[in-house]
């Protein structure tokens, strides 16, 4: 476990140097938002896009694998909804917590992290993970939000939805890449190290954003944070540990990639969805604050047992 930890502290010490930064404010929030665009945008879609063209679906498609990490987040994620019943939340607000204990900084820290510690195999798993945490609960809590401010379903919500995963760059980097990879062509060289110099951008810059962004979140209601963080950084990972050893029998290294992408903290995207529409913006901001800062002692726990399966 020391190794792993070692290993994953130069990316939390990027995510400090981000956090300091703006803390400082020698880096402005108009700054922070700039280069997260050009992370969301640019860097992180050429960095998927360049793993996913060395792909095909037929090597990442594993249906045992999307199984265990859905039912173990689904599991989860109707807990915690339960949960927000029984302590009478409207249905807008427990979304927003459901979605807090279940969805993780997949894409930001998730895939260039694990890359590194569990090696180029992962990717596969973790874009799958990614594709139905963005299809599956990106949808679901906007359909919730939705029943909550209208009081029933609008249909022409899911035209928002699609208009949405069609537009949204991570989602596009692994369709493009998949279908480059089923091309009988070899990808140009110079097109191969403009991908490579330009995704290799997304790593330090998405973590000191990563950073960045924690400066100006709240700590407020704290309790709830902890509450959030316990369901993201604990539970989580280990109801899909056991959907995935138990339950879909995935095969050993699949299993370790989805358990420790279930490990990672609550991901920044919510607090944008949750600001978007006016539900519970500052208990998302605190969980986002809590389960980074815990998630660097236990995310490197996980994992190292994750590697040993």
């Amino acid at each position: 476990m020391a190794e792993i930890f070692l290993k994953t502290l130069p990316f939390f010490a990027l995510i400090g140097l981000g956090y300091g930064a703006a803390a400082t404010r020698f880096f402005s929030q108009e700054a922070t938002a700039w280069i997260t665009k050009f992370v969301f945008y640019f860097a992180l879609p050429a960095m998927i896009f360049r793993f996913a063209a060395n792909l095909s679906l037929g090597d990442i498609l594993d249906w045992s694998l999307i199984g265990a990490y859905l039912w173990g987040t689904l599991f989860v994620y109707a807990l915690a909804t339960l949960i927000g019943i029984l302590r009478g939340l409207d249905i807008a607000t427990n979304a927003v917590e459901a979605q807090c204990a279940v969805i993780g900084n997949v894409g930001f820290l998730g895939l260039p992290m694990l890359a590194l510690l569990l090696g180029e195999a992962s990717i596969g798993p973790n874009l799958l993970v990614l594709a139905v945490d963005l299809i599956v609960f990106s949808s679901l809590i906007v359909i919730l939000i939705s029943i909550g401010k209208e009081g029933r379903l609008d249909w022409s919500i899911f035209r928002t939805i699609g208009k949405g995963l069609i537009e949204n760059p991570m989602i596009v980097a692994i369709v493009l890449g998949l279908g480059f990879a089923a091309l009988p062509v070899e990808m140009p060289q110079v097109a191969a190290d403009f991908l490579t110099t330009l995704g290799a951008a997304a790593t330090p810059c998405a973590l000191f954003a990563i950073g960045a962004s924690l400066a100006s979140k709240s700590a407020e209601r704290l309790s709830i944070a902890g509450y959030i963080s316990f369901f993201k950084l604990v539970l989580h990972p280990a109801f899909v540990a056991f959907a995935a050893l138990y339950l879909f029998e995935v095969e050993s290294f699949g299993a370790g990639v989805i358990i420790s992408a279930a490990a990672l903290p609550v991901a920044g995207n919510i607090f944008i969805l949750a600001q978007h529409y006016g539900v519970a913006p500052q208990r998302v901001s605190a969980a986002i604050l809590v389960s980074t800062v815990l998630s660097v002692g236990t995310v490197s726990g996980i994992i190292a047992w994750a590697a040993t399966l």
